[in-house]
């Protein structure tokens, strides 16, 4: 049974591993339990990168992300947010400051960075936003949190992760076919999606028993 967030129209809640997670319109998790927030592949700076090769990518991809990110740490109001790779795109540029006076806003939440492949800039940067880094896998409560999903995962754990940027195609009347990201969730296996507006997106293959939330506009819905 899906349970809205009594404040927070569009959250629904889902039991992965035993606990309870808020599921966000805004492509993040909230476990409220260990008040944090869950966040995969921002990508922060990617339009700006692409702008500055020629590429007429509109500024308001990058306005939406710093909306949304405010708007979950003002809503939620965590102590710790996880940050589960990919959390800035390429080389450093002017969007690497907006994300460290963001975090200077908020100095009492502890930002935590699960490296990804895209998160090579210098070891100063990540010191000036104050981030706390974390080179391999975590462990927090039942949940072992990566930016790759693992290939093998312990027993008695279960594996969080981003990187693939899921999504489903759900088939409407017709030949209506439309391309939704998800929260995918498996036995010992959830994959967040990509919290980057500007971003790809791969479609994956559930399985029957797997839990399947969709992002439609400002709702998460299972399906």
């Amino acid at each position: 049974m899906n349970i809205p967030h009594p404040q927070l129209s569009g959250t629904v809640q889902a039991r992965v591993a035993g606990e309870k997670l808020w599921l966000h319109p805004f492509r993040a998790a909230y476990w409220e339990r260990e008040k944090t927030l869950l966040i995969a592949d921002l990508h922060l700076g990617k339009a700006l990168h692409f702008r500055r090769e020629g590429l007429p990518v509109p500024a308001a991809v990058s306005n939406e992300n710093w909306d949304r990110l405010l708007a979950l740490l003002l809503d939620f109001r965590p102590q710790r947010v996880l940050l589960l790779g990919d959390l800035f795109h390429s080389e450093y540029n002017r969007e690497w400051e907006d994300f460290c006076q963001t975090v200077e806003q908020f100095d009492q939440v502890s930002f935590e960075l699960i490296m990804g492949n895209h998160d090579f800039l210098p070891a100063e940067a990540y010191r000036a936003a104050r981030l706390k880094i974390h080179e391999e896998q975590i462990q927090l409560g039942p949940f072992l949190l990566s930016h790759h999903p693992l290939e093998e995962v312990p027993e008695g754990l279960y594996n969080l992760a981003g990187h693939i940027h899921p999504c489903v195609f759900l088939q409407g009347s017709g030949r209506l076919r439309e391309r939704l990201p998800c929260f995918h969730f498996g036995l010992q296996q959830g994959v967040l999606p990509a919290f980057g507006a500007f971003t790809g997106m791969a479609a994956v293959r559930p399985r029957q028993q797997d839990q399947v939330y969709v992002i439609a506009g400002e709702q998460v819905l299972e399906v």
